[in-house]
């Protein structure tokens, strides 16, 4: 399966799951126009770039990742990426969820609670190569292999870099106004408020709930909501639900507006994403086309 946003760009992705390792999502691409917006992901991000430089925007700054890194992110922290030189970059990268995680934490390491790592980016031809090795054991169907080389990578990762992360609670009357327009969204998502209603509501400014929302939450509502949406129809694809009918029960105007913001947050449109989630490849590992 390819995206090719515009003809002769040279780009291609396959965004997928073994059907035996429900809890890990793989991506493996070549992108040089596509940009990620700002966005976060529910479980961790792990990925090595092989070819090319991926510019990744996180909070304290850009990453500027080339082959042998290893890019490491944690839940709920908004980033974006782009190309860091004109031919793009290549990469493939790994999605284990947060129980995953934190489940070879607990048996391998002494750390306890929710883990996180220290580092988003380090220079480690190791583990770059074992986050390679998961994608090739998951392609040709080897699911051992799969599930032992990714908790060899994650303890490694851990060991070096990891620590267990605080628990946050709002503090600040902006902090708790943040947390509950998130609320508020996330239980309204196909018909949400206006900031200026939704600042009412909560008994704000829009002003005030805006900077409020953006230090919380690291990017604005709107940004935050095309977001949760997005996740959202993922949740409804992996269930089986159109890709049209999860469009309007999301919010969104209709399925171009879906694939739009789905293939920019996703890296793949819906469709492909919804077709390739249990399929695996039945010989060795190829590069898709």
């Amino acid at each position: 399966m390819a995206i090719t946003p515009e003809p002769g760009s040279g780009e291609w992705a396959r965004y997928w799951q073994h059907a035996e390792l429900p809890d890990l999502d793989l991506l493996r691409a070549r992108y040089v126009r596509h940009a990620f917006p700002r966005h976060s992901h529910e479980g961790y991000v792990f990925g090595t770039i092989t070819h090319g430089v991926e510019d990744v925007g996180l909070p304290d700054g850009t990453v500027h990742a080339g082959p042998g890194t290893v890019v490491m992110i944690n839940p709920e922290v908004p980033h974006t990426a782009r190309a860091g030189v004109p031919e793009g970059w290549v990469y493939a990268t790994l999605y284990p969820s947060a129980q995953v995680v934190n489940d070879i934490a607990a048996d391998t390491t002494s750390l306890r609670g929710t883990v996180g790592f220290t580092e988003t980016s380090v220079v480690d031809p190791y583990a770059a190569r074992l986050i390679r090795a998961v994608h090739r054991a998951a392609e040709e169907g080897n699911t051992l292999a799969a599930d032992t080389v990714l908790r060899v990578m994650v303890t490694r990762l851990l060991g070096r870099h990891g620590s267990v992360l605080p628990i946050r609670t709002p503090r600040s009357a902006g902090a708790r106004d943040a947390a509950r327009a998130r609320a508020v969204l996330e239980g309204r998502m196909a018909k949400p408020p206006g900031l200026d209603a939704l600042a009412a509501e909560l008994g704000t400014s829009p002003f005030a709930l805006l900077r409020a929302f953006k230090k919380e939450y690291g990017m604005p509502p709107h940004a935050w909501l095309t977001d949760a949406r997005v996740r959202a129809a993922r949740r409804m694809l992996d269930a089986g639900t159109a890709p049209a009918e999860a469009a309007v029960r999301v919010g969104f105007t209709d399925q171009p507006h879906l694939n739009r913001h789905f293939t920019r947050i996703v890296g793949v449109p819906p469709g492909a994403y919804q077709r390739e989630r249990a399929r695996t490849y039945k010989t060795g590992p190829e590069r898709p086309t």
